[in-house]
């Protein structure tokens, strides 16, 4: 098996089902939660769509310590603007994808805030945790949409709002 390959197949796999979420989402509900605790829906929305990038991330860095380098959330105004940043993201992703070695994806990749450990592994791992991000905060848009009414596309068969079973 070629584990590169398979990687990339994944990445355009979980791209297409991504665009369909990040498409549907109403640029009036931007500042839009379903709980207190809850992000913003911008906010949650530019997440996914930067976490391709975490792949290349994962690829040209062996750690992230948030004390150094710090998060600032980007925005954006509309659709438009967030789909553009979702397929730069995934240029990003796609890019350390074809130029990483299989045995690259060995070594040691570390999230830390300062002193304090958030994650350890592989760079191997640190892709994988990507593409987990990808689904588990996907899967929160999904309830979002859901909430406001907007019917939900399927991600790895037909949803209940698809009539293909």
């Amino acid at each position: 098996m070629d584990l590169i390959k398979a990687l990339k197949q994944e990445l355009i796999g979980e791209a297409e089902t991504t665009r369909k979420f990040l498409k549907l989402i109403p640029e009036d509900k931007y500042d839009w939660a379903p709980h207190e605790k809850s992000m913003k829906m911008q906010h949650l929305a530019v997440h996914i769509a930067e976490l391709p990038s975490w792949i290349a991330l994962a690829v040209d860095t062996d750690e992230l310590d948030f004390a150094v380098s710090g998060y600032s959330p980007k925005s954006c105004a509309n659709n438009e603007e967030l789909l553009s940043m979702f397929e730069a993201s995934l240029q990003q992703g796609n890019e350390a994808l074809n130029k990483v070695r299989l045995e690259d994806l060995e070594k040691r990749w570390v999230l830390r805030q300062a002193e304090n450990i958030l994650w350890d592994g592989t760079k191997y791992g640190m892709i994988r945790l990507a593409f987990s991000q990808t689904s588990h905060h996907r899967a929160q848009l999904g309830v979002y949409l859901r909430l406001l009414n907007i019917p939900i596309p399927g991600s790895y068969g037909p949803s209940a709002d698809e009539a293909k079973f």
